[in-house]
């Protein structure tokens, strides 16, 4: 599979700010469960401000660079378990939802509500304030990345 566009055609989107129920489910919209349609989710702390939930077609591809990280350098074998024994798959429910384990919920410092943004082949999970004061912190610098991407 390239990782250079997203499998099977999948792109996620937008963002959309969910409450966490009482069991910390979270509604996965509808427009992303669209656009993966019959599969589970793993869902990662891939970086400790927010998680990510991948569909399964490109965690596959997480894997592989994966496993080609600890071939070529053996001492990246404990952060590749670090990553993978956090990680959990998730199915949406009956009515979209998926549970998230209370450690990843913490972890990414999740309560109450969870703002959804879609990162083209992935979801990144994020607390909404922190979100908001991440793009805050980083946006004079998007000026010059604009050009590379909007030509």
């Amino acid at each position: 599979m390239s990782t250079s566009s997203s499998p099977r055609g999948v792109k996620f989107v937008g963002s959309h700010l969910h409450q966490l129920d009482d069991k910390g489910r979270l509604a996965l919209p509808a427009s992303f469960r669209r656009e993966a349609a019959d599969q589970r989710f793993i869902l990662v702390q891939a970086y400790t401000t927010s998680l990510t939930l991948y569909p399964e077609l490109a965690w596959l591809e997480v894997e592989e660079r994966l496993r080609d990280l600890v071939a070529r350098n053996p001492d990246a074998r404990l952060y590749a378990l670090s990553v993978t024994a956090n990680a959990v798959e998730v199915a949406p429910d009956a009515q979209g939802r998926i549970l998230i384990p209370s450690r990843l919920k913490e972890a990414a410092g999740l309560e109450g509500q969870a703002l959804l943004v879609g990162a083209i082949d992935k979801v990144e999970v994020w607390n909404p304030e922190r979100f908001a004061s991440a793009v805050s912190d980083q946006s004079a610098q998007f000026e010059k990345f604009a050009p590379h991407v909007f030509r």
